[in-house]
């Protein structure tokens, strides 16, 4: 099957309102660049690096969003153009993000990172982490970086009704922060492997690697 044929069916997939994020990571110019040419135009990465590579190789009308765990001495090299933050889990790195929104005078958009999943070496908040972040006044201040939803992953398991819960639990915290934060229109939820069950429990981006590229070598 080609890319462009994966893509296809993925996207026959997908509601009008869900957003497609093809994670790219570990793939070639030449793979990105089928996809690209399929009609895609948001990719996901996980290493800064990589990605800023590729955008400095690839068309300017690629949005770049960052779907890995983001190292604050690592955020300089994306500022100037990563369109989406996923994995934002701390107030310190909110922090590092409105620095370097500033310096770039532009407005970072990023998504807190909640940890849902019943391992532990997931990283993100918890619900009340999250309530005390949203809470602090230094957040209230922050003018550079624009908090737009939450992203969790699920844990790796076949077990449906678990996947379901915790996915279920996310849109939960989403629909409360709503309340706090009404400009709040991202719940980015499901990946390859459970993309159809988050879009049932009101996720409204996925990010999706190797349905679209294949298993990774």
């Amino acid at each position: 099957m080609s890319i462009a044929s994966n893509l296809n069916t993925v996207r026959k997939d997908l509601p009008n309102h869900v957003e497609l994020v093809a994670v790219s990571k570990t793939k070639s110019i030449e793979e990105i660049m089928q996809a690209y040419n399929a009609g895609q135009r948001i990719f996901g990465e996980n290493r800064i690096q990589e990605m800023t590579e590729k955008w400095a190789a690839l068309p300017k009308d690629i949005s770049w969003h960052m779907i890995g765990h983001v190292q604050r001495n690592k955020v300089k090299y994306m500022a100037p153009y990563v369109s989406l933050v996923h994995g934002v889990d701390s107030l310190k790195l909110l922090k590092e993000l409105n620095k370097q929104g500033k310096k770039h005078k532009r407005v970072i958009p990023c998504l807190l990172q909640m940890h849902i999943a019943r391992e532990e070496t997931k990283f993100g908040l918890d619900e009340q982490e999250l309530q005390a972040l949203v809470a602090s006044n230094e957040f209230r201040e922050f003018r550079n970086v624009q908090v737009r939803g939450l992203m969790g992953m699920a844990t790796f398991t076949d077990k449906e009704e678990v996947i379901r819960k915790e996915f279920h639990e996310l849109k939960l915290m989403f629909d409360a922060l709503k309340n706090i934060l009404p400009g709040l229109d991202i719940l980015s939820m499901g990946m390859s492997g459970d993309y159809r069950i988050a879009v049932e429990e009101g996720s409204t981006m996925v990010r999706i690697g190797s349905s679209i590229f294949g298993e990774r070598q």
